[in-house]
């Protein structure tokens, strides 16, 4: 990453006009391009440059056009030179919270795109920023991907800034560093990273950087182009990077040692390192107390279990393994089996295709008609399925039950990893039953095992084994039991809570 990154080289010029002309051969006729130029006395000319519609244009008539036009007298500035002048008003005259001056053309031409005012002085190469962004934001609300039913309701939205804010309101520390780069030769999308200097690995962020670095594209539109840039491999179904729109969630993993990683133009964050069981926690979990919170982690794994293996277990088992089946069962099966024309393994197939196709249609559909076709089409076409006998009740049972498991996995990317792989397993099963699941789960394990999120194991702290994190993976122990991070990352400092506090505590006289 450089610090101009628009292409565009050299410096401004010290005549106005001239300066003038050759932005408008850079950003040509653009109606949005305003240029308003204004005479504070004889000697004195400036030009104010901005994009309308990125700026504050209530603040920049009742503000900065009076602090010009009231407050700066010919007599101030007779006797001085240019320079002087770009001085006076960035000290004096201008009523402005975030001025800076540049020099440069292309972080002139940056500036002006990001939402600032310039301000052009004749006579000086020097140019006045004014950061005075004002476009239309979406107010924060409730997160729509990751819901909870006890805790905050409050989300990210597509303003970066508003982002940061809502994750400084909940780490008040000053160790909470934030940096921010421009990626994407065309769009020049701000990414900013944050992270607690005292706790991360200093190792983790100069890689963090190193990566972000190496991006070479014309675009970054939202944080999944980030995500594909810098994750560890683009071979495995499963995610190796942890996505949230919950502030609350990324301040927790920014209090665990990670580096979260905010686009400009996306509510969605990102947070390094990640590891498999991350994916099966939700925020609520540490607002509930530690025995709920624990049956629903276990309630997730069992899910996500019954996503990934129903299907082709019932398709192993009533095509090669009858015997398992207890002999009512059987009986009952064979009678729904009786009229229909596919064996199990393309009835599955169809039926699984079938309900992407109606789910990905409920996403796509308008939201006030949504509703209503997922019921016709699940209700509907699988009654109607089942009367016809292209497939058996049992299997409308299974693809139900494999649908419903799917969305108890609260982040969606392990749950299309399970979707992805479900087919390759119906499709093992089908052909030499059980053998086929037990050959897939072992391939998965391993594939599992040999995954790295930004160099740490993904499948931490199960394997490598680390008993002491386990309190806050599959498990979730009371708070008071919770004495230290998770050693995954290599973290600065592993102490979450003062022991000594709670001794001293304990030692004084009631």
């Amino acid at each position: 990453m450089k610090d101009t990154i628009t292409g565009i080289t050299g410096t401004l010029s010290h005549r106005l006009e001239d300066n003038l002309v050759q932005l408008v051969q850079l950003l040509g006729t653009s109606t949005d391009f305003i240029t308003k130029k204004l005479e504070l006395d004889e000697s004195t000319h400036i030009a104010l440059l901005y994009i309308d519609g990125l700026v504050d244009t209530q603040v920049l008539h009742n503000s900065i056009l009076f602090s010009l036009q009231e407050r700066c007298t010919p007599d101030q500035m007779r006797d001085l030179d240019a320079n002087q002048k770009i001085e006076l008003l960035q000290k004096r005259m201008l009523i402005a919270g975030d001025l800076s001056v540049t020099h440069d053309l292309g972080q002139f031409v940056h500036e002006l795109l990001s939402g600032n005012i310039m301000v052009l002085v004749d006579g000086t190469s020097s140019a006045l920023r004014i950061g005075l962004p004002g476009w239309e934001d979406r107010n924060v609300g409730e997160p729509s991907s990751q819901s909870v039913v006890r805790g905050p309701m409050e989300g990210f939205t597509e303003n970066m800034r508003t982002n940061t804010a809502l994750i400084r309101r909940k780490i008040k520390d000053s160790q909470l560093w934030l940096e921010t780069f421009q990626i994407g030769k065309v769009t020049q999308t701000s990414v900013s990273i944050m992270y607690l200097a005292n706790i991360a690995n200093p190792d983790l962020v100069q890689e963090v950087k190193r990566r972000l670095a190496k991006i070479d594209t014309d675009s970054i539109l939202e944080s999944g182009y980030i995500e594909e840039f810098i994750q560890d491999t683009a071979a495995t179904p499963f995610p190796t990077i942890y996505n949230s729109d919950r502030p609350d969630t990324i301040a927790a993993g920014i209090l665990e040692g990670k580096v979260a990683i905010l686009v400009d133009g996306t509510p969605f964050v990102l947070l390094v390192p990640t590891f498999f069981v991350a994916f099966f926690q939700s925020a609520e979990d540490y607002y509930q107390r530690a025995d709920i919170a624990t049956l629903l982690r276990f309630i997730r794994f069992l899910s996500f279990f019954i996503t990934l293996l129903a299907p082709s277990f019932y398709v192993a088992v009533t095509t090669y393994h009858q015997e398992m089946i207890p002999t009512n069962l059987v009986i009952s099966l064979a009678a729904q089996r009786e009229n229909v024309p596919f064996p199990a393994f393309v009835e599955a197939m169809l039926m699984e295709l079938t309900y992407e196709i109606l789910r990905e249609a409920g996403v796509r559909i308008p939201k006030n008609i949504g509703q209503a076709i997922s019921i016709v089409g699940t209700l509907v076409i699988g009654q109607a399925a089942v009367a016809a006998g292209f497939i058996s009740s049992a299997m409308v049972i299974i693809v139900s039950i494999t649908a419903i498991s799917s969305f108890v996995i609260p982040e969606t990317g392990m749950s299309i990893a399970a979707r992805i792989i479900r087919f390759v397993l119906i499709g093992l099963a089908g052909f030499i039953g059980l053998y086929g699941i037990l050959f897939g789960v072992f391939l998965i394990v391993l594939h599992l095992a040999g995954l790295r999120s930004f160099g740490m194991p993904y499948m931490s702290p199960i394997g490598p084994y680390r008993s002491n994190d386990l309190k806050d993976s599959i498990f979730r122990f009371p708070w008071p039991l919770l004495k230290t991070r998770p050693a995954d990352s290599m973290i600065q400092t592993l102490d979450r809570q003062s022991t000594n506090r709670r001794k001293e505590s304990a030692d004084e006289p009631k």
